[in-house]
């Protein structure tokens, strides 16, 4: 045991994470899109990034963080229009780009570095309420009631959602990039998979915009 945690408690927590992960949102179709456009460094940079703003967000939960933004439409909204801002400015920055580039019948490296595409993806997730309002409520149905290690249990399911989201969404962008970099071999398309991707962080950023606390 863990903390009192059981593995068959462990192993049904695990199996919804996956499912919840594989369901498409917001994460993932950033990882697939920003994967197809710019390569399996910037889809996987991008994914681990989400996976570590997910663990945040368990701190959040078992610290009580996010229960003020659960009771606070203020703070809500503050955080919410701050993560909307981030993800249009994402996909404004891919709309400028010219697309992937090719010479003499190779592809130019990206020069992005790896830890600004891990910044991007941490920080699109970290600064979600909606993504701290899920994980206040999913986590404790796989906490004990009137556990004695409720936060530390917390914190343990936190860390398996985190670790098989780091699965996930690393093969996810590994397979997007491999994709893309065959898709961007045709004319033209480099710049439309760009134009596609910052599409959809504006639309995403949108959505988020116009989110409500329920």
């Amino acid at each position: 045991m863990i903390f009192d945690l059981t593995a068959a408690q462990i192993l049904g927590f695990l199996l919804a994470a996956l499912l919840v992960t594989l369901a498409p949102g917001p994460d993932n179709l950033s990882v697939l899109s920003l994967g197809m456009a710019r390569g399996r460094r910037a889809g996987i940079g991008f994914g681990l990034g989400c996976a570590l703003g997910c663990f945040s967000h368990t701190l959040w939960a078992s610290l009580g963080i996010s229960a003020v933004l659960a009771a606070s439409a203020a703070a809500f909204t503050l955080l919410k229009l701050a993560g909307a801002a981030y993800l249009c400015w994402l996909g404004w920055q891919a709309l400028k780009s010219p697309g992937a580039q090719f010479r003499a019948g190779a592809k130019v490296a990206d020069a992005t570095p790896f830890g600004a595409y891990l910044r991007r993806g941490f920080v699109a997730n970290a600064i979600n309420p909606k993504v701290a309002l899920f994980f206040l409520a999913f986590l404790p149905q796989f906490v004990p009631a009137g556990g004695a290690h409720a936060a530390a249990q917390s914190a343990v399911l936190g860390l398996v959602f985190a670790l098989q989201t780091v699965l996930v969404f690393g093969l996810l962008g590994w397979f997007a990039g491999t994709l893309g970099a065959w898709l961007q071999r045709r004319a033209g398309v480099g710049r439309r998979l760009d134009q596609a991707a910052g599409a959809l962080f504006l639309g995403l950023g949108l959505r988020l915009a116009m989110e409500s606390r329920t």
